[in-house]
């Protein structure tokens, strides 16, 4: 009997340890990701780095002179050192962006869908996520120049050369053409997963052709007549015409997924900005009813903006406005102010895009004050210091127009640091104040992260050498003036 127990008691341990590999798996984590979630995951990832004001993240709404920190104010003097500023930002676009929307790619492609309607939203799907990997290359080169592309997605390939950031540029340019022309707006794409436009293809067309739009005028000074044909083409297929179109991603009301700037601001508990002196005395010396929709007045009732470079007393100086710090306030990417801004550039250079360099400014300026619920924008516009040919005649600029458009489009762009960084070094316009304790020149650039001088140090010695050397003031190729 003994021997008869013990056999059943075999035969169950070893029915058991068959299946001893399966009682090792994680139930809860799940096998493979949908490519929808790695795509929500990497348009978040995105949004965040653009609209981020963390100094361990993102410092060009310092640089932009927007904002002035109130006690640490190393990032104010253009120290992109110690936090390790240019390391993160690669990081994140490289890592947690590119390489999640070429996964998503990867999967929705290989991905059989229940049904003929969802399959036939395949084509869409890969070319949005076509559209947003054009997008974030796009923000490393103006960023860095020279970048890994052909070779930087390979997780083989650990030392990755560096590419020209012209022609990287330029090839980015008709990835995106492609893009646009392969959308079907008959048919839509992501839907919930989608957290700019809710899979409204026709929204993500005209995105693309507004960015079209933007990457072609940043050539203007390098290669003319390529960005005429660039632009020209862009409005063809119909760039943003409304507010309706801006590009803004969908925050929510509850951490982790609040607006970044409301984590900053509010569930921090800390108060480490305040608004800046560059941008407040030109408002206050235009007159800008946009002011009260930025920032606080003091207890004065005064604007008052914190000295670049230096400490600033939180309590004396002017703090941004609730809305500016709302857990749900989008992520704007790309708006329509900056389109018909982008349009009186491409006018005033004399391309085709219909309309003249003012009818596009003043359509711009308006933008803007409809966005920021602001009024009197006719009065606005009508100001001898804000009219467009008053203010052109009375410039004493190389080249007025780029004075005219550049401090109004600045205005315009508050609180979109990275793209403000961009139209300051292409237009120079608005001259930004001298840094108290600046450790460099104004910064023309990030510069390469350390893992990359440190882990790949050939192909980096290369890059730095082809744009001019790895420094905060070297300009990169676009930026000739």
């Amino acid at each position: 009997m003994k021997k008869i127990i013990v056999f059943i008691i075999a035969i169950a341990f070893a029915s058991c340890s068959s299946d001893l590999e399966n009682l090792n798996q994680n139930i809860k984590d799940p096998a493979a990701v949908p490519g929808e979630s790695l795509f929500t995951g990497a348009q978040k990832n995105l949004a965040d780095q653009m609209v981020d004001l963390n100094v361990n993240i993102n410092n060009t709404k310092l640089w932009s002179q927007y904002l002035q920190e109130t006690t640490y104010t190393d990032e104010s003097n253009y120290d992109q050192t110690t936090r390790s500023i240019p390391d993160t930002h690669w990081s994140v676009l490289y890592k947690d962006v590119l390489k999640d929307l070429d996964e998503a790619a990867k999967v929705i492609t290989n991905t059989t869908y229940t049904t003929p309607e969802l399959e036939a939203l395949k084509p869409n799907k890969l070319a949005i996520i076509e559209i947003l990997n054009v997008f974030a290359y796009a923000v490393l080169i103006e960023t860095y120049g020279d970048i890994p592309y052909t070779e930087s997605l390979d997780s083989n390939n650990l030392l990755p050369k560096y590419d020209d950031g012209e022609t990287t540029y330029k090839a980015l340019i008709t990835r995106l053409t492609t893009a646009i022309n392969n959308l079907d707006t008959s048919k839509r794409s992501f839907d919930g997963a989608d957290r700019i436009y809710k899979g409204d293809v026709m929204s993500w067309k005209k995105f693309a052709a507004s960015l079209k739009l933007r990457m072609g005028i940043l050539l203007a000074d390098t290669d003319n007549a390529f960005a005429k044909s660039t632009v020209e083409s862009a409005v063809s297929s119909g760039v943003f015409t409304s507010n309706s179109d801006n590009a803004g991603y969908i925050y929510l009301s509850a951490d982790p997924n609040t607006n970044p700037i409301h984590d900053n601001l509010v569930l921090s508990g800390r108060h480490d900005f305040v608004a800046a002196k560059t941008i407040v005395d030109m408002m206050n010396s235009l007159g800008d009813y946009r002011i009260s929709s930025y920032f606080l007045p003091t207890s004065d009732g005064t604007y008052v903006g914190g000295a670049i470079g230096t400490e600033a007393t939180f309590t004396a100086h002017s703090q941004v406005t609730p809305r500016v710090e709302n857990a749900v306030e989008p992520g704007i990417i790309l708006d329509y102010a900056e389109v018909e801004f982008l349009l009186a550039e491409a006018a005033a250079r004399t391309f085709n895009v219909g309309g003249t360099a003012k009818e596009h400014y003043d359509k711009a300026i308006k933008a803007s004050f409809e966005f920021w619920n602001a009024s009197n924008v006719d009065d606005y516009l009508a100001q001898p210091n804000v009219d467009y040919a008053t203010v052109l005649s009375a410039s004493t600029a190389t080249t007025p127009w780029k004075e005219v458009i550049g401090n109004q489009k600045w205005l315009a762009l508050f609180n979109r640091g990275l793209e403000a960084w961009t139209s300051i070094r292409l237009l120079d316009f608005p001259i930004m104040a001298p840094a108290a304790e600046a450790v460099s020149g104004y910064p023309n650039r990030y510069t390469y992260p350390v893992v990359e001088q440190t882990l790949n140090p050939t192909n980096y010695n290369a890059a730095a050498t082809a744009i001019g050397g790895d420094l905060p003031e070297t300009k990169l190729f676009w930026d000739k003036y």
